[in-house]
């Protein structure tokens, strides 16, 4: 699964990309400082990892994990071919979702594309071009399914129907996401035209200094927008991250604890992205390592499996389970399969976020 970081230019795109995965990006004081898409990994933070540890000694923990493009910046005019327009949009068609990093900060000395800070005027700016693109592709393509369906061609008539629905919100200005379209074959045609604005946005508020968790003005500007559309917002001080980002362990815990925080807020952001994507984790664990394993939310125990090698899914045959929650009360496996906590599910069980399992597979 992958996240694309999109912003104006300027914004802090590069700064955040380059603290979430100390990938060292171009990270400068001019537009289209990032021109090729820059990729990186990024771990999941998650506490109950160690805490499992400590009741199933191991050698190592391995978290989820997530990718992350930083995508070149957009301006006004991208979805007719402005600055990298074309570029950037092929780009963010191929990622799952999106993080929009918005500029939250006053700073004479670092320009702003547009002259000044209005967070809500940047925000509707790569709304508008990603609104204007996707026009472009359903005006494409609804001519073709409109002639289909007059000849009475079942999908063809579902098609318009659904392109037509598209096209009445486009034209007033609402993202594809907004239009209440989630039944899982409007869900599936609508990833097959590739539309922008139908991925979900997690918007990151990067504010200075001065104002770290977020009270400031702007960020209650973008709070109130996005719980409009029902999106979530991450507060980060992207300078500040890049900071503790490249400092050594014991450094960093250091200057947390000098900042009153009990965590980098790029922890948040990773998390919020990774729920933003609609996935959870299981774990195995035993000697070797504990490991979150990502599957989406509805997985089935042999598509739980499949992320593991796909001989587990094929081969499925049962698969033993307990949560996270048993192993807190009880302590130990054994503890938990005399109490009768351990379950063995076959084929039809759904994983819940916080399982952990062993696979007997043929």
């Amino acid at each position: 699964m992958e996240v694309g970081i999109v912003g104006l230019p300027n914004v802090g795109k590069s700064t955040i990309f380059n603290a979430l995965t100390s990938a060292n990006a171009l990270a400068a004081n001019y537009p289209f400082a990032t021109i090729e898409p820059n990729v990186g990994v990024v771990n999941v933070p998650d506490a109950r990892m160690a805490r499992i540890q400590q009741y199933i000694p191991t050698d190592r923990l391995v978290p989820a994990l997530l990718r992350i493009v930083d995508i070149a910046g957009i301006v006004r005019g991208a979805s007719k071919g402005e600055g990298l327009g074309n570029k950037f949009l092929s780009h963010i068609r191929e990622v799952d979702a999106i993080l929009q990093v918005v500029r939250c900060f006053e700073n004479s000395d670092i320009m702003h594309v547009d002259g000044a800070v209005d967070p809500i005027r940047d925000i509707e700016t790569i709304d508008i071009e990603l609104i204007l693109a996707d026009l472009e592709t359903v005006t494409k393509v609804i001519d073709k399914q409109r002639r289909a369906a007059k000849s009475g061609d079942k999908e063809a008539i579902f098609a318009t129907a659904l392109l037509e629905k598209i096209l009445a919100g486009l034209e007033t200005g609402k993202p594809v996401r907004a239009l209440g379209l989630d039944k899982p074959d409007e869900v599936k045609f609508i990833k097959i035209l590739g539309l922008m604005t139908a991925k979900k946005v997690l918007y990151v508020a990067n504010v200075d200094e001065t104002d770290p968790e977020g009270k400031g003005p702007l960020v209650q500007k973008v709070q109130t927008h996005a719980a409009k559309e029902g999106s979530t917002v991450v507060v980060v001080c992207g300078k500040l991250e890049a900071e503790l980002a490249e400092l050594a362990p014991e450094d960093r815990l250091s200057m947390l604890h000098d900042l009153g925080m009990t965590e980098p807020s790029l922890n948040k952001l990773a998390r919020a992205a990774y729920t933003m994507l609609g996935v959870q984790s299981y774990f195995t664990a035993g000697k070797i390592e504990v490991r979150a394993w990502t599957i989406p939310v509805g997985a089935t125990a042999p598509q739980a499996a499949g992320v593991i090698h796909t001989d587990f899914e094929k081969g499925f045959i049962r698969a033993e389970i307990y949560h996270f929650d048993d192993l807190m009360e009880y302590k130990s496996e054994a503890a938990i399969k005399a109490a009768g906590r351990m379950r063995s599910e076959g084929k039809s069980y759904i994983f819940k976020d916080g399982d952990i399992a062993h696979f007997l597979f043929n």
